[in-house]
């Protein structure tokens, strides 16, 4: 989604991103840009800010003797990425995520991989409770620059409608 600048005041503009409930229609496909090359400081870090004490992630020894040969980047890591790369495009409006289901990892990721995302649209409805407001419904996968698919989720989100976003109604 490209940036859409606003008006807020004479001869100046706020950038805003994102999208209203009303700009999402079912089976429309999303691609998350730029891409992100994992580094090895980006797994360790990750790995130790959450306490992961897998050393499959950390330890280049212990890993060479698993399957895989090498360090796996924590999958946590990997999913909160994919995540980011989509919110620009899909949440950055977004009154707050409702739910995530289904997530799965189908391929490991190394250091040194570069990743992407995409999200497909596979359900909207208008809110019962909240008139300004809908839940969409997307599946996110995020693929590895050679087309792997690596991970896959879907992600439920309360969206407000043209109008009703806060930085529609809020000077912040």
């Amino acid at each position: 989604m490209v940036g859409i600048a606003k008006q807020v005041g004479p001869q100046r503009w706020r950038e805003s991103f994102g999208r209203y409930y009303e700009e999402f229609e079912v089976g429309d496909v999303y691609e998350h840009r730029p891409g992100r090359t994992i580094s090895e400081t980006d797994n360790t870090w990750f790995t130790l800010l959450t306490m992961n004490t897998h050393p499959l992630h950390f330890d280049t020894a212990f890993a060479a003797r698993s399957e895989f040969g090498r360090p796996l980047v924590n999958s946590c890591l990997t999913l909160s990425i994919v995540v980011g790369m989509s919110v620009s495009d899909l949440s950055q409006k977004a009154v707050g995520n409702l739910g995530w289901n289904d997530i799965r990892l189908t391929a490991p990721v190394f250091v040194g991989d570069t990743i992407y995302a995409e999200s497909e649209v596979l359900a909207k409805r208008e809110s019962a409770k909240r008139p300004t407001q809908g839940i969409v419904t997307v599946r996110t996968t995020g693929k590895k620059a050679d087309g792997t698919a690596f991970m896959s989720f879907e992600r439920t989100m309360l969206i407000p409608k043209r109008g009703h976003a806060v930085d529609d109604i809020a000077d912040y």
